[in-house]
C-alpha cells in the first residue's frame, strides 16, 4: 500500500496537507523495495501491550450529575425511599400542545426521511424569530445550527474555535460538562473561582488576572448551573467589553434564560455589546424552558464561518436531529410563554422553600439563587465535624453520608469545582422537596 499522509497532519491545517519535498515513504516501507521481502512481509510481529480505550476518551470523567441521578433511581427501583436532588430536569410533562404537534409530525411521511444536517429551515427560522423576541437582536436563520440537545452544541462550539494549547477561562463553580468538552477539543480549561462572598459571580479583575497569551475563549453562563447566580446587565456588559477589547471569544450558554426570580433579569451579552456578535457563540435549547429534556433539541448561533464548520462536523457526527423532535420544537418556540410562566412560578415557590429550610441548618450558608432551578449551599462549616460516627472531610464525604443515612441524593461540589459545596435541584415536587430537605436537616443537625 502506498504511503499517504504519514505525518498525521489534520485536515484543519489545509496549508500543510502535503508531504515534504522528497520521497514521502521511507525506502523500506515501499512494496518491492530493498528490505521488504516475501519473508519479512509475512512475518508476525511480537504483540504489543496497548490500551484498549483511547487516551482521549479514557480521560473523560463521567457526568457526576447523571451518575447521582442514576444511583438514586436504582436505589428507588430497589425499594428504598430515596429522594433525588441530582438531575437538572423539570418534573413537569412537556406541554400537551407540543406533544400533539409531535404526534401529527410522526404521521407525516416527510418526517420519516433525512433532512438538512443544520436543521429544518422552519426550525432555524423559528429560532431566529425567538431570538429577536426574547433576546432583542436579529440573527439570520443561516447563522443557526440545530443540535442533538444542548450538550452537542457545547461540544461543537468548543471544537469549532479551539486548537490544542488554547486556554478557556471557565468561571467556577461550573457545569460539569464544560471542562470535559474543552479538553476534548484539545484545549485547557482555566478555572476562575468565585465563592459565596461574591455570590458566585466572577469579576473582570479576576478574568484579567487569569488571562494569558494562550487565552482564546471565555465560557459565560447566566443564569448559572450549578449556582443559580445571574449576572446583572452592568456586569454582563463589563465582561463583554473586556472580552471584545482583548479579542477573546465568548461562548455563552443561555439555556436558563426564562428562569429568573425576584429582581434578576436575563441579559444576552450580544444585546448589551453588539460588537461581540462576530466572536460569540450562543448556546440554547428547549430542554429546560419547555420541560423537553428527552426530546434532544438544542442549537448554536454564531458567525457564518463557525456555523459552517460546526455543520460540517455534525454532518459526519450525527447528521440531522430527529425530525419529530424538530417539529415539536417549532411549536414550542412559536407559541406563547404561558406554560413556561406556570413552571417558573412553581420553581420560584420551591426555591424559596429550599433556601429557607437549608438556611436553618447550622454550618450551612446558602445564597438565594436568582435563576435556573438549583441551590448551591456552602457546607464548609460542616467540614471536620462528626456526624453519626463519621468525620466529614469533604463535600463528597458529606454527599455520601446524606445518601446512606438520609436516603437523599445530592451532588457534591467536587463535580463543579472546589470542595465544600452541594448542589440541590428544586425541579421536583413540593412534597418531595420538603421531605428530602427535612431529612437533611435532621441528619446534619446531629453534627458535633
Amino acid at each position: 500500500m502506498a504511503c499517504v499522509n504519514r505525518r498525521r497532519i489534520t485536515v484543519r491545517d489545509v496549508r500543510r496537507w502535503v508531504e515534504p519535498p522528497g520521497d514521502p515513504c521511507p525506502r523500506d516501507e515501499r512494496p518491492g523495495a530493498v528490505g521488504v521481502t516475501s519473508a519479512t512481509m509475512g512475518a508476525v510481529s511480537e504483540p504489543t501491550s496497548r490500551p484498549r480505550v483511547s487516551a482521549r476518551l479514557a480521560a473523560i470523567a463521567e457526568s457526576a450529575t447523571l451518575a447521582v441521578d442514576a444511583k438514586a433511581k436504582a436505589l428507588k427501583a430497589a425499594g428504598r425511599p430515596v429522594i433525588g436532588f441530582g438531575a437538572g430536569e423539570p418534573d413537569f410533562p412537556t406541554p400537551s400542545y407540543i406533544v400533539d404537534a409531535a404526534v401529527a409530525a410522526a404521521k407525516d411521511p416527510a418526517n420519516h426521511r433525512y433532512t438538512p444536517a443544520a436543521g429544518l429551515p422552519a426550525l432555524r427560522e423559528a429560532i431566529a424569530t425567538k431570538t429577536l423576541r426574547d433576546s432583542g437582536y436579529e440573527v439570520a436563520p443561516s447563522s443557526v445550527l440545530v443540535t442533538n440537545g444542548g450538550k452537542q452544541a457545547v461540544f461543537q462550539a468548543f471544537a469549532a474555535v479551539l486548537d490544542p494549547g488554547d486556554e478557556v477561562l471557565l468561571p467556577a463553580p461550573y457545569w460539569t460538562t464544560y471542562p470535559e468538552a474543552i479538553r476534548l477539543a484539545g484545549a485547557v480549561p482555566v478555572e476562575v473561582f468565585a465563592g459565596v462572598d461574591q455570590g458566585y459571580l466572577v469579576t473582570v479583575e479576576q478574568l484579567e488576572a487569569a488571562r494569558t497569551p494562550q487565552t482564546k475563549a471565555l465560557l459565560f453562563n447566566s443564569p448559572s448551573n450549578p449556582t443559580g447566580a445571574v449576572y446583572s446587565p452592568e456586569q454582563t456588559a463589563e465582561i463583554g467589553r473586556w472580552a471584545l477589547e482583548h479579542g477573546i471569544w465568548v461562548i455563552t450558554d443561555e439555556i436558563y434564560e426564562h428562569l429568573t426570580y425576584d429582581h434578576a433579569v436575563f441579559t444576552p451579552i450580544v444585546r448589551v455589546v453588539p460588537e461581540l456578535a462576530d466572536t460569540t457563540i450562543v448556546l440554547n435549547g428547549v430542554a429546560k424552558t419547555y420541560a423537553m429534556t428527552g426530546w434532544r433539541v438544542g442549537w448554536m448561533i454564531g458567525p457564518s464561518d463557525v456555523i459552517k464548520a460546526a455543520t460540517n462536523l455534525q454532518s459526519h457526527l450525527t447528521s440531522n436531529v430527529a425530525n419529530v423532535s424538530q417539529r415539536a420544537a417549532i411549536t414550542a418556540l412559536s407559541g406563547d410563554l404561558t406554560a413556561v410562566e406556570e413552571m417558573r412560578t412553581a420553581f420560584d415557590r420551591r426555591r424559596r422553600t429550599m433556601v429557607e429550610m437549608l438556611g436553618a441548618i447550622d454550618g450551612v450558608e446558602v445564597p438565594a439563587p436568582q435563576g435556573a432551578f438549583y441551590a448551591y449551599p456552602s457546607v464548609e462549616g460542616l467540614l471536620g465535624r462528626t456526624i453519626r460516627g463519621t468525620t466529614v472531610a469533604s463535600s463528597a464525604d458529606l454527599a455520601t453520608l446524606i445518601l446512606e443515612e438520609a436516603e437523599v441524593a445530592v451532588v457534591p461540589g467536587e463535580a463543579f469545582g472546589p470542595s465544600g459545596y452541594l448542589r440541590l435541584s428544586y425541579a421536583l415536587s413540593d412534597d418531595d422537596l420538603v421531605e428530602g430537605v427535612g431529612r437533611i436537616q435532621k441528619l446534619l443537625g446531629e453534627a458535633q
